[in-house]
């Protein structure tokens, strides 16, 4: 059984609750550590949420989520993968945690496992662990472009495998895991657990959906990254009807349900927030071809550039072979914040996670400072 004391904490907002406290004290930062949108939520999402506060919808919903919510997911899905889904298959949540958290408290009984890519999101394996399951690795190598081998996965398939996790676009990598390999993963056996909250923000090819390739899936997305509504907390799952029954007496228990008006707020940006999904996604390939070009420039290797999300995880190899702590000394030298990449896995380290879900002008200034420091420092032999 997990000490639930013994959780590791999420490097990322180490960093951030750090560089949080160098700005109270008068110093500017600049933030490349997290990845949240620095765009305001738009317009009519905002309207929509205003108007649904001024009309009193302020009270507990079905703990399901509102119908008009769920139909309008089945009905995105349908329109972007042609994948048909019932309302019956989708339940909303205060954001894709707490459904993470009802998911792996439905699949995995005390040494149940979960195979995950190594790197993966800092979080995953504390959602498997937290539940009594065991995280189950299979490498991600930056040789191979970061896709994962259905073939190295099925080795690891055992009778304790519960779920394998795919999460394309991927952070920390940005990597858009090729349409061949996700029909490969889907044919192994296990459940599918597939985090696809960074769908819609790919500049190169086309993401996929699992649901494209098996219906033994369970997807999780969310309105925070590509509507840039991190802080209203709201996401959802899509899954078999059975499990659905079942995370959902897990819901009514602990959470009850996602907000009513930030619901309607969701409704709006999948119905109305097309025009400013697509001129925040032109900024944000702008900004990628841009922090590229400056990261290479400080003799970073980035020799499989990301081909969606919104971040960078750059080789520093040259300069240390302890990401925590180098991260650390960037952020007290430079006062630059980036993620240490041993927040992702041991094959991240040495290396650094850039997110570009800034301006321009602030990742220029932050490449500036990085570039004044690095020079100061000896290369690892």
């Amino acid at each position: 059984m997990t000490k639930r004391s013994d959780v590791s904490p999420f490097l990322a907002m180490e960093i951030l609750d750090e560089a949080e406290r160098l700005g109270r004290n008068g110093i500017d930062v600049v933030h490349m550590e997290v990845g949240e949108p620095d765009f305001d939520t738009p317009a009519c999402i905002r309207e929509a949420a205003e108007r649904a506060l001024r009309d009193g919808k302020t009270h507990y919903t079905n703990s399901l989520g509102l119908h008009e919510l769920r139909e309008a997911i089945c009905e995105d899905y349908w329109k972007r993968y042609r994948a048909k889904v019932n309302t019956d298959q989708v339940m909303v949540t205060s954001g894709t945690s707490p459904a993470l958290f009802m998911l792996y408290s439905v699949l995995l009984e005390a040494g149940d496992q979960v195979i995950l890519s190594n790197p993966c999101y800092a979080c995953y394996p504390n959602f498997v662990t937290f539940a009594d399951g065991v995280p189950v690795y299979v490498d991600a190598r930056e040789e191979d472009g970061y896709q994962l081998e259905a073939g190295a996965i099925g080795e690891l398939v055992g009778p304790r495998t519960k779920a394998i996790m795919i999460n394309s676009p991927a952070n920390p990598t940005g990597v858009v895991l090729d349409a061949d390999r996700m029909a490969a993963v889907a044919k192994l056996g296990p459940m599918v657990v597939s985090d696809e909250i960074y769908h819609g923000l790919v500049y190169e090819g086309k993401e996929h959906s699992i649901l494209e390739y098996t219906d033994r899936a369970c997807v999780f997305n969310g309105f925070s990254k590509l509507y840039a509504m991190t802080g209203w907390r709201l996401g959802y799952v899509i899954a078999p009807p059975e499990v659905i029954r079942a995370m959902q007496k897990i819901q009514q228990n602990f959470f009850i349900s996602a907000g009513d008006f930030v619901q309607r707020a969701g409704i709006a940006a999948l119905r109305e927030a097309g025009p400013d999904v697509e001129r925040m996604k032109g900024v944000y390939a702008e900004r990628r071809l841009f922090i590229l070009d400056r990261l290479r420039g400080l003799g970073f290797e980035i020799p499989h550039p990301p081909t969606g999300a919104f971040y960078v995880l750059v080789n520093a190899r040259r300069y240390t072979s302890d990401s925590l702590s180098f991260a650390f000394e960037l952020l007290r030298n430079a006062k630059v914040a980036v993620t240490p990449g041993i927040d992702f896995g041991s094959n991240a380290e040495g290396y650094l996670r850039f997110s570009y879900a800034t301006s321009v002008e602030r990742i220029c200034e932050g490449i500036r400072r990085l570039g004044d420091y690095l020079e100061t420092l000896p290369e690892r032999s």
